[in-house]
């Protein structure tokens, strides 16, 4: 399979539910998809859904984003963060290895990854318990070279929900800004459907004068209810 075709082949595994968690369902349950109307957003998240149905496994290291050193032993404790501009808390936390078979057989599937690339996730919950949005951003910490290719994580996103339908704007590079490696990317995305409000932004660029492994990198995506 070419890379970017595998690329797209971990994204749809990963943004619909593991096929090792659609198996542990109960009989007669049905397995949602990208396509139907109360599909998940990531995983067993779905924008909307009340705090009580959020995962009680198959996730660690739940922090306030806002105070990485404030830890939270349950999702129900998000209140205890502080609260952003819109009011919302915004949590962060970490995929867990040990409740993920398919992080036994593949090292692609190891650590917090979506499409293959590393990534941090961030609940926003409203006061009303409910999951107001999801917010995905690649890892700046991640190795050197996924860290080059986090610019692909935005093209992966339109595959999975849609080419269609973004409205999109191009930054062009100033002063001294430069492509990496004759890629330049400053870009904002942003789609509505009947029931979601993507937004997508990803930028790609040094400064002249840069060391080789020194540049401007991410990708991170916003999805809340329209």
């Amino acid at each position: 399979m070419a890379r970017h075709g595998a690329f797209a082949l971990a994204f749809t595994l990963l943004l619909a539910l593991p096929a090792a968690r659609a198996a542990e369902q109960p009989a007669g349950e049905p397995i949602q998809t990208a396509n139907a109307p109360t599909a998940n957003d990531l995983r067993e998240f779905r924008v909307g859904m009340p705090v009580s149905a959020l995962p009680a496994s198959g996730y660690k290291d739940l922090a306030c984003a806002a105070e990485p050193q404030h830890a939270l032993a349950s999702w129900s404790e998000y209140h205890t963060c502080p609260a952003d501009a819109a009011g919302r808390h915004v949590v962060r936390f970490a995929f867990d290895d040990q409740t993920n078979p398919m992080a036994r057989l593949n090292d692609r599937f190891q650590g917090t990854r979506v499409a293959g690339q590393p990534v941090r996730v961030f609940l926003l919950l409203g006061d009303d318990d409910r999951l107001d949005a999801l917010r995905i951003e690649t890892d700046p910490e991640a190795r050197l070279y996924l860290r080059k290719k986090a610019f692909l994580f935005a093209d992966q996103v339109r595959a999975r929900f849609g080419n269609e339908g973004w409205t999109c704007a191009e930054g062009k590079p100033q002063g001294d800004e430069e492509p990496v490696g004759g890629v330049f990317y400053r870009e904002h995305c942003e789609k509505r459907t009947p029931t979601r409000h993507f937004v997508l932004d990803r930028e790609l660029y040094r400064h002249a004068g840069q060391k080789p492994d020194s540049f401007v990198e991410g990708t991170s995506l916003l999805i809340e209810p329209r």
